[in-house]
């Protein structure tokens, strides 16, 4: 298995990247080969609406030349895409933001003279995310945006794993988050295995 991890943090030591440690390796120890991408390392332009995408039913097709051509091969190559990202006002990150308006139109032909395939369609996804607030208070929008987005483009939405920050004085990570976050990697590992 495949699996393309698109990293919305801008910090390389932060919650979601210590998350991201036991979950990667819990994928590796369950034969999966994992590529991370540090959206913020790379040059995402917000979608500028022109459609050229829609004109090539068989290729992503962004008149942008910029890193998301780049992704667009990955996430194609890829079995599993996870979406990785702390919670800002109660969605993803810029850049993640960014990625996934470019991604819904050039994967989708959907928005041209006549409706075309969807190029990702079948490809599993799933989210991990931190946030300030109780999960349930401060991942459910983005992750209701996420499953609309993935019934949308034809993708199987295999859940999220979402933990709490309680504040700059306190420590992240703990025994029990590694706990959880491993064990929602094993979780994806049988279901796309």
């Amino acid at each position: 298995m495949n699996v393309c991890i698109l990293m919305g943090s801008p910090r390389k030591q932060g919650n979601t990247a210590a998350l991201l440690v036991p979950f990667c390796e819990e994928l590796r120890k369950g034969g999966a080969e994992v590529e991370t991408y540090w959206l913020y390392d790379l040059e995402i332009r917000p979608c500028t609406a022109c459609r050229a995408c829609q004109k090539d039913w068989t290729v992503f097709g962004c008149a942008q030349k910029d890193d998301a051509g780049f992704l667009f091969d990955r996430i194609i190559a890829s079995d599993l895409i996870v979406l990785a990202t702390p919670i800002y006002s109660w969605y993803c990150t810029p850049p993640m933001k960014a990625l996934m308006d470019r991604m819904v139109y050039g994967m989708n032909k959907y928005y041209g003279e006549e409706k075309g395939p969807s190029l990702w369609a079948g490809k599993s996804l799933a989210l991990l995310e931190t946030c300030g607030y109780r999960p349930e208070k401060g991942c459910d929008l983005f992750e209701e945006g996420v499953r609309r987005y993935c019934k949308h483009s034809a993708l199987k939405y295999l859940g999220s794993h979402a933990e709490r920050h309680l504040g700059y004085g306190t420590v992240f990570m703990d025994g029990d988050k590694e706990s959880r976050t491993r064990e929602f990697a094993r979780r994806l590992l049988k279901e796309e295995m």
